[in-house]
């Protein structure tokens, strides 16, 4: 029996325990697990968001959590060529995906060849988004102290 290679694909920017629930979840379902690190020009391109801590950082943080066999900076828009590329057979993805066209045509493409994609659930109550909004905030509430002390 072949060992079960898994991929978990993410930014993990402002890395938080929603991060981590996803990263040890996939873990407990494979042999090896490899974290994709989503680069900086592929969150610009396929979010329009700039992250807060650079790639190499990111790599570096994700790298050393237990449950991480491997890390490696995601750098091709297409999953396809990232399992290519990778050479995994289980594909982890938030359930936010579930459902839609995008995870559909991943389901299909990944099915195809013989890859598994599980569904972990979203953590609804901590998201980077909702970190990079807080940031935002801090940030536009300091500026404005600023000005009223100038």
């Amino acid at each position: 029996m072949s060992p079960r290679v898994g991929y978990a694909a993410g930014a993990f920017d402002l890395f938080h325990v929603g991060h981590l629930n996803i990263l040890k979840h996939a873990k407990s379902q494979c042999d090896y697990l490899i974290a994709g690190v989503v680069s900086d020009d592929m969150l610009q391109l396929t979010k329009g968001i700039t992250p807060v801590i650079p790639l190499a950082e990111r790599l570096e943080i994700v790298s050393h959590i237990s449950y991480v066999d491997e890390a490696r900076a995601e750098v091709l828009p297409d999953k396809l060529d990232t399992w290519r590329d990778v050479g995994f057979n289980v594909f982890f993805k938030g359930d936010d995906w579930r459902g839609t066209d995008r995870g559909q045509r991943l389901e299909r493409e990944f099915a195809a060849i013989g890859v598994e994609v599980v569904y972990f659930p979203y953590t609804m109550h901590t998201s980077s988004t909702q970190l990079r909004r807080a940031l935002d905030a801090i940030t536009a509430g300091a500026g404005s102290i600023v000005e009223a002390q100038a």
